[in-house]
């Protein structure tokens, strides 16, 4: 198949586009060239702006379209408006950020989604993020009924993940010593291998699957408490959990999901972010690989990074360690 693909050379982008090359697929890249421009040389590339320069898609033709960066829906119904006559299948890739309301748990593709205020509003912030891929994924469909295949992933994690929301656990067991974790060690949750989910997205498009699907993981439950002790046994270090309570770190200022990553504090409100039903996806093909290989392609992406550079979420080490300190103290 013939497959462009918006994007193409971030994280998702470039996992995508290496599951659609082992695949046999024939590929072309649109996008600005401003991240990795050198990243798969033998694919084609054309640029432009989404916001504005389509010029390079016109008059061309492809089987599939992957849209990995739609944010706002004005760009998006542009974009799949188009392509209509000239692509068969329109993959967007949405969240699970859509939803409005996590207090109820095993919520499915048919959860109450988030609206805005002012729908004309193109300020993408935490507020706005998830509403306004409720109105990207409305725009792709309505530019291409019936031929568009919405994905709404949970967190994503693995090599190349510039949000350091899961790399930070695998790195910092692995330094070992006295490792803060936060709240319950069976407090679940979720998340997919990027690997995973390319992979999942290629095949659905092989077989024009059409239709929306939640994709976050494991197929199984899973709690902090096993993931950070697979991390553990993966790097070999000795590494100790100290379990701080959830009313300690929110008195502390703790900033849930950024501070300490995939935690969410366990409140009624929240219940089902980390709960999310995803059997449709995998009744339709999804599948997982073991927790071990995922902390393990991370650990060894994250140890050619350079050491000195800057982590975008988690504890900095004298603030986990203040933390501590006050914890043992009863402060």
């Amino acid at each position: 198949m013939k497959i462009l693909i918006i994007g193409g050379t971030v994280f998702l982008g470039r996992s995508l586009v290496e599951a659609a090359l082992a695949r046999g697929h024939a590929i072309t890249l649109f996008n600005r060239g401003q991240h990795n421009p050198d990243l798969f040389p033998e694919v084609e590339k054309l640029r432009g702006d989404r916001g504005g320069d389509l010029e390079a898609l016109e008059g061309r033709r492809w089987d599939a379209v992957i849209d990995t960066c739609g944010y706002v829906p004005r760009v998006v119904r542009n974009t799949a408006g188009l392509l209509a006559n000239t692509v068969d299948h329109y993959t967007f890739i949405s969240s699970i950020s859509v939803f409005s309301d996590f207090s109820q748990l095993g919520m499915d593709e048919n959860g109450p989604l988030g609206t805005l205020e002012d729908a004309g509003t193109e300020e993408v912030n935490g507020e706005t993020y998830g509403p306004l891929k409720v109105l990207c994924e409305q725009a792709a469909e309505e530019a291409m009924p019936g031929r568009v295949l919405t994905i709404r992933p949970g967190l994503i994690v693995g090599p190349w993940d510039p949000t350091d929301r899961f790399t930070y656990w695998p790195h910092r067991v692995a330094q070992g010593g006295e490792v803060l974790a936060p709240g319950r060690p069976e407090q679940p949750v979720q998340f997919i291998d990027v690997r995973d989910l390319a992979e999942w997205n290629v095949r659905m498009i092989e077989d024009g699957k059409t239709g929306v699907y939640n994709a976050t993981g494991p197929d199984t439950p899973l709690a902090m408490g096993r993931l950070l002790e697979a991390c553990k046994a993966v790097s070999g270090k000795n590494a100790r959990f100290t379990w701080v309570s959830q009313e300690f770190l929110l008195e502390k200022g703790v900033q849930p999901w950024m501070e300490l990553p995939l935690w969410v504090p366990e409140e009624a409100d929240t219940a089902g972010f980390s709960a999310i039903n995803v059997r449709k996806a995998i009744s339709d093909g999804l599948t997982f690989r073991p927790l071990e290989d995922t902390i393990h392609a991370t650990l060894e992406w994250d140890a050619a990074r350079p050491a000195d550079r800057s982590w975008q979420a988690g504890l900095k080490p004298e603030r986990e360690a203040a933390l501590l300190a006050d914890w043992h103290s009863g402060i």
